[in-house]
């Protein structure tokens, strides 16, 4: 079986592909299915892939749903030439089944898919699609989201849930091994903070304006993003030896599972991966929801929170972060509550049963 995975433009586009490329590969053996992953040129995308061990493909693609006019042609023009790209591509490689995880770095491959007649999957990780999800639900011939919220979103008969799919290493990592691979203490509090792949500006600069207070607490854990490495590197730097040594700085970090593993407590970002790596992981959670063109992460984090699984932080009140974590540090039974029910939302079967969504779908062909 040959297969496509495309999405891109951020890691909750990319991870859940992953995760399904190797739920394939471990039911079948390389021998049997080859895979490609098409995404977005100089984006995350190939780097994350490459790492990964996959094939990777690159077509032009940008966002659509931006503030200036301009932009706007910009992107629309990088969408047609990613379609003649992707037709090219899909005639190339002859696919029995496209998946498409979201993003603008999955609309042309998407696209593509239908006018190619090859069958089309398409995943809804977060509870409420983007314009891109919107867009090629229409064209799928099958649908799988995270949550039964999102069968509601797209009104789909098409559409099955299956959970998020989440990589092996997040279900069998260990605490103190990762604590030792990242070189964190045994047996003091440490805090992750994380803006996903590509960091969050907001979230870093409360954490500077609050890193003395922070660090009286626990190790923090920062995974940055790459555009505010250099500054959160040169504050660690300008730190007095002993709270050096409790700011541990990363731009990004390819195995999340250790960093979640390790972790007593994470600020997070509220991206799609929060519904599925915080619940294999059973980490307490402070979600701050970000809020961009034409998206909001709000009802992530708050379908987090009305489980018990998480405490929402507003972005307009991240100057209260500190007054957030210390109490949750101090409160072993709260960790523990949130942690379990947070566990009680994971589907371990999830990649597998999307794997076995595309073998089905690739043996009936396009139907839709």
């Amino acid at each position: 079986m040959k297969v496509i995975l495309a999405g891109g433009g951020s890691g909750g586009h990319i991870y859940p592909a992953l995760a399904v490329a190797q739920a394939l590969l471990q039911e079948t053996g390389p021998a049997q299915t080859e895979l490609l992953f098409v995404g977005a040129r100089g984006r995350l995308d190939e780097s994350i892939v490459g790492e990964a061990g996959l094939p990777f493909a690159a077509v032009r693609a940008g966002p659509l749903r931006v503030g200036s006019p301009l932009r706007v042609l910009s992107g629309l023009a990088n969408l047609a030439v990613g379609l003649a790209q992707a037709w090219r591509l899909l005639g190339r490689f002859r696919p029995d089944v496209v998946f498409a995880t979201g993003g603008y770095g999955s609309v042309a491959v998407g696209i593509a898919a239908r006018s190619r007649r090859r069958p089309l999957v398409v995943y809804l990780p977060d509870l409420r699609p983007g314009w891109a999800l919107r867009l090629l639900s229409r064209l799928a011939t099958r649908i799988a989201t995270t949550t039964e919220h999102g069968m509601s979103e797209l009104s789909s008969d098409k559409a099955v849930v299956v959970g998020y799919p989440v990589r092996e290493a997040f279900w069998s990592t260990d605490r103190q091994e990762a604590r030792r691979r990242l070189s964190l203490p045994s047996d003091e509090p440490v805090l992750l903070v994380s803006g996903a792949s590509q960091g969050a500006h907001q979230l870093n600069v409360a954490v500077a304006e609050q890193l003395d207070r922070l660090l009286e607490l626990c190790h923090v854990m920062h995974l940055t993003g790459h555009a505010d490495e250099a500054d959160m590197l040169a504050l660690r730097d300008a730190l007095p030896e002993a709270q050096r040594e409790r700011y541990h700085v990363f731009g990004y970090l390819e195995e999340m599972a250790l960093a979640m593993a390790a972790a007593d407590l994470a600020v997070l970002r509220a991206g799609a991966s929060v519904l599925g790596e915080v619940p294999a992981a059973g980490l307490p959670a402070v979600l701050v929801p970000g809020v961009y063109e034409g998206w909001d992460q709000s009802p992530n984090a708050r379908y987090m929170e009305e489980r018990g699984a998480a405490v929402v932080l507003e972005n307009a009140r991240l100057d209260e972060l500190t007054d957030v974590v210390r109490p949750l540090l101090a409160d072993e039974g709260k960790r523990r509550a949130l942690g379990e029910a947070a566990r009680r939302l994971a589907q371990p079967d999830a990649a597998r049963r999307i794997a076995q969504l595309l073998r089905e779908t690739s043996a009936q062909g396009a139907t839709a």
